[in-house]
């Protein structure tokens, strides 16, 4: 068996090159965070906070955080480009009011003004000649009139209507219409069978008038677009979270992240541990989407092994503003503010906590947010408690952050 030793000690190339890339990737991250944090807004004077994580040389992350103006500014000195023009998509306008063009004989007239008041009474605008056409009008210009505004042309198709020469001059007018895409065309039938429709229809659906208040309920239904289709369920939970969620990520890791801040008890590293059939149960996705999810939301959500998943401090940062009553940047500009303006304001994580009346759920968000962003220095020994750093002193990162926040 040969053994490998370097300055008199075992060697294992394995660690040794594990070692070695933590290494790099680590010196990689520093430069790409130096490189961005010296970045700043002449007119304000603003530093940006930048967010670097890794779990690989392949698969190095950073998150960059400022006002608009300047992480426009970031985006061009880094050469970066965005899909996206800031703008907000303009609020659907209300559907417009359905207009109906009713015709039909003389001789359906009771059943064409029970159709007529139906519909006016549901939110459907109209065209009777009962009620449209009045003593000295012109009935071309009126019906002409009728016509030309009519989102819908229906037509009453009766023994008596098939035949009658000016139910059949509308109904050129109306599949004009319906050719030139400009009106929906229905044909009732009332005591008419199909094969007695005129050719032209006989391609059409044409519903039957045999039940009146039923028959014309389901045509008030058609016009309005209300379909016969089972009435929508409740979307799932991932969905439902994604409304109130980080707009950044899918409804899925939104879903993910909040299983993990809604159980964690003091907001750190490996608080707590869930399986994969923990958190299929607790978000409703599939086994697929929660991978998928955990992919997503790498550098916040580590592997410890298949199966088994943790949260990073930066996941309770992202994410705590959308389900607790704080949100840890603000909590960490206020902290940064007090340690610069008090020369005695205490440096141990318990202090602070003490000072605040904040439990370690709270602190350790904001504490995680500067850390992270390398805007204080902290200190770390083993046997600190529920903290995610024992201490924090204040660095010139930290008076840049404060003033440009203020």
């Amino acid at each position: 068996m040969i053994r490998l030793e370097f300055n008199g000690r075992p060697f294992d190339p394995k660690d040794f090159t594990q070692a070695l890339m933590k290494g790099i990737m680590e010196q990689m991250a520093a430069q790409i965070h130096d490189q961005i944090s010296s970045i700043r807004d002449p007119n304000t004077g603003e530093f940006p906070t930048v967010v670097v994580s890794a779990t690989s040389i392949e698969d190095m992350r950073f998150h960059v955080e400022g006002s608009p103006e300047l992480l426009a500014l970031v985006h061009e000195r880094l050469g970066l480009t965005s899909d996206s023009d800031g703008s907000e998509a303009a609020a659907p306008d209300a559907p417009p009011t359905p207009k109906v063009f009713l015709s039909y004989a003389w001789e359906d007239r009771e059943l064409a003004s029970q159709i007529a008041h139906a519909l006016q009474a549901n939110g459907i605008d109209t065209w009777w000649a009962e009620w449209c056409i009045s003593a000295g009008d012109s009935l071309r210009r009126k019906i002409d009139e009728g016509l030309g505004q009519c989102t819908h042309f229906v037509v009453l198709l009766t023994p008596a209507s098939a035949i009658k020469p000016w139910v059949n001059q509308e109904m050129d007018a109306g599949l004009m219409l319906k050719l030139q895409s400009q009106v929906k065309f229905i044909p009732l039938r009332h005591q008419l069978p199909p094969d007695q429709l005129p050719p032209l229809l006989r391609g059409m659906l044409s519903p039957s008038i045999e039940d009146p208040e039923q028959d014309i309920n389901q045509l008030i239904n058609d016009i309005h677009g209300i379909t016969q289709k089972p009435s929508l369920g409740p979307a799932p939970k991932a969905a439902i979270i994604k409304a109130v969620s980080s707009q950044e990520h899918s409804a899925a890791a939104n879903a993910i992240a909040k299983a993990f801040v809604t159980a964690t008890k003091v907001a750190r590293k490996f608080d707590p541990w869930m399986n994969l059939e923990e958190l299929v149960k607790q978000t409703g996705l599939t086994e697929e989407d929660v991978i998928d999810a955990i992919h997503e939301l790498r550098g916040m959500v580590g592997v410890h092994r298949e199966g088994v998943y943790y949260p990073e401090t930066e996941l309770f940062v992202t994410f705590d503003r959308f389900t607790m009553s704080c949100n840890p940047k603000d909590d960490a500009l206020a902290l940064a503010t007090d340690m610069l303006n008090d020369d005695k304001f205490p440096t141990s994580s318990a202090d602070i906590a003490a000072k605040y009346g904040w439990d370690a759920r709270r602190l350790n968000p904001a504490l995680a947010f500067l850390e992270n962003r390398n805007l204080v220095r902290s200190r770390s020994f083993l046997g600190q408690g529920d903290w995610v750093v024992a201490a924090i002193y204040k660095t010139d990162a930290t008076r840049r952050f404060v003033k440009s926040r203020q």
